[in-house]
């Protein structure tokens, strides 16, 4: 019994350190060009672009297969940002899409909610909450602004809210523009 032990431990470090060892040879690096494009983009997962997510969307673009003006909810900013990066020149946001529109949040009228969950399967982002039979409702914070909650609810109760620009939501709406640093010399 105990060489049997001995044979079953010794497989297991022989299979680890195996798998260790192929692990650190054959790793895939991932698309450092799609990292900085994805990290560009809003995250609001809504498939606007024609592409299930952000993340596909930005392996897209790095790959060539796609074009810099397709996400709606970013807008001219993510489209300038982007032609910055990649080195090309700014085009306008794809009219097919639709229009750009104001940062907003879903917000679902809990007196009209029927409970049905549609729109918690809808959330790529499941920024809802509750259960069957019970109102739903949304986690601000949590909130990309998709609007892809809107469609499937049979009774109208979601409502995309605008965020207001005050002090918690306000962002720097002018290109940062970075400072030269001026080395300067020390004599002995």
């Amino acid at each position: 019994m105990l060489a049997a032990i001995g044979v079953m431990v010794f497989l297991a470090v022989a299979i680890g350190l195996v798998l260790g060892w192929s692990a650190i040879r054959f790793k895939v690096e991932g698309n450092p060009l799609a990292e900085k494009v994805d990290a560009i983009l809003p995250q609001t997962q809504c498939g606007q672009c024609g592409y299930p997510g952000c993340r596909p969307y930005a392996d897209a673009i790095a790959g060539g297969e796609a074009d810099i003006n397709r996400c709606v909810p970013g807008g001219e900013d993510v489209i300038k940002q982007l032609a910055e990066l990649l080195g090309v020149d700014p085009k306008p946001l794809d009219s097919e899409l639709g229009e750009a529109k104001p940062k907003s949040v879903a917000f679902i009228d809990e007196q009209a909610c029927i409970g049905c969950t549609l729109c918690i399967q809808a959330c790529p982002v499941d920024a809802i909450v509750g259960a069957a039979k019970q109102m739903h409702t949304v986690i601000a914070k949590e909130c990309t602004g998709c609007e892809l909650c809107v469609a499937p609810c049979p009774v109208n109760c979601i409502s995309m809210v605008p965020i207001e620009e005050d002090l918690p939501h306000w962002k720097w709406k002018h290109p940062v523009v970075m400072m030269k640093t001026v080395h300067t010399e020390t004599h002995p």
